[in-house]
């Protein structure tokens, strides 16, 4: 299947992202491009602790934040402030209390991140990264990256 040079902004956000995840991400493995990788991590990153409750969490995770990370922050699309907003989100996926280690319910709120919202946010802002660079990036996958 011939892949298409540039991503379809047709639509709503969830629109694009649903076009660069049935069009640009592989059943398996990573993506040939940037902008359909980062999806695919987002979205691995969002599996893991809605089904899994981060139970299977390893460097392999900590290497797909920071391949977001340094994906979204280092563009000039984004204010200080989207930028910001994008390293707490993933500061906040990157700390949390495993669920074996929960000893009282005060400690509910350091679980894995379950919610939509801040995936979904991040997604956001890989949208408006998309925006600004609808031509697609080439990505040359970490052979170390399993995930």
């Amino acid at each position: 299947m011939d892949s298409p040079h540039q991503i379809d902004l047709a639509g709503s956000n969830d629109d694009i992202a649903r076009w660069i995840w049935k069009t640009l991400v592989p059943k398996t493995g990573p993506a040939s491009f940037v902008q359909p990788e980062v999806l695919r991590a987002i979205e691995k990153l969002r599996w893991e602790a809605q089904g899994n409750g981060n139970i299977k969490w390893d460097d392999r995770f900590e290497m797909l934040l920071d391949y977001i990370e340094e994906s979204l922050t280092s563009k000039s699309c984004f204010s200080s402030e989207s930028k910001s907003e994008i390293r707490r989100d993933l500061d906040r996926l990157r700390n949390f209390l495993p669920p074996n280690e929960l000893t009282d319910d005060s400690q509910i709120p350091e679980l894995p991140y379950v919610e939509d919202d801040l995936y979904d946010r991040l997604r956001d802002h890989l949208i408006e990264f998309c925006r600004d660079h609808p031509q697609l990036i080439p990505y040359t996958p970490d052979p170390e990256q399993y995930r």
